[in-house]
């Protein structure tokens, strides 16, 4: 599991500015796990990467982060909508 974590936060530190991913792109680009074990390795080792960078499909993060990812999300310039990311504007794929 130790591989899996590097692994995530490794592709984390790659998403641009302005962009995200969602919990399932990153377990989907990575070959391996699920949307809730990346949410797992970000729930315990995000803070050392861009964490506001992952969002759930929809666009959120848990209740307490919102606030704090959405002054990041607004220095960023990443699309938001109604307090939610825009992923259909700023999804951000390796190969974009």
């Amino acid at each position: 599991m130790e591989d899996f974590t590097e692994d995530v936060l490794a592709f984390v530190e790659t998403v641009p500015p302005g962009r995200v991913v969602t919990y399932g792109l990153v377990a989907d680009v990575l070959g391996r796990g699920g949307p809730r074990q990346v949410g797992r390795t970000m729930a315990l080792e995000g803070p050392a990467v861009p964490w506001w960078r992952v969002v759930r499909a929809n666009g959120t993060l848990p209740a307490h982060l919102m606030t704090d990812a959405q002054a990041r999300w607004r220095t960023e310039g990443t699309p938001v909508v109604r307090g939610r990311v825009d992923v259909a504007r700023a999804l951000w794929t390796p190969d974009a």
